[in-house]
């Protein structure tokens, strides 16, 4: 299994852009993305270096593998 890297809020939302997600709202410090087909959601927080475990529990409910999401930054 690929370890994951430390990435901002900022290199995230757009890793997940190209993966087919788009900017549904923003409260606060956390970015909220969707995806209609299939559907999907992700909860981002914008700050300067996401931790390993919370990025794992953003890559969760979108069904994004580790290789998948390394390959979209």
């Amino acid at each position: 299994m690929t370890k994951l890297p430390q990435i901002s809020g900022e290199a995230c939302i757009k890793a997940l852009k190209r993966a087919g997600f788009y900017i549904d709202r923003q409260k606060g410090s956390h970015v909220i993305m969707l995806r209609d087909n299939p559907r999907a959601r992700a909860v981002v927080p914008t700050h300067k270096v996401i931790k390993k475990g919370t990025l794992h529990s953003i890559l969760k409910p979108t069904g994004l593998s580790i290789e998948d999401f390394l390959k979209l930054l």
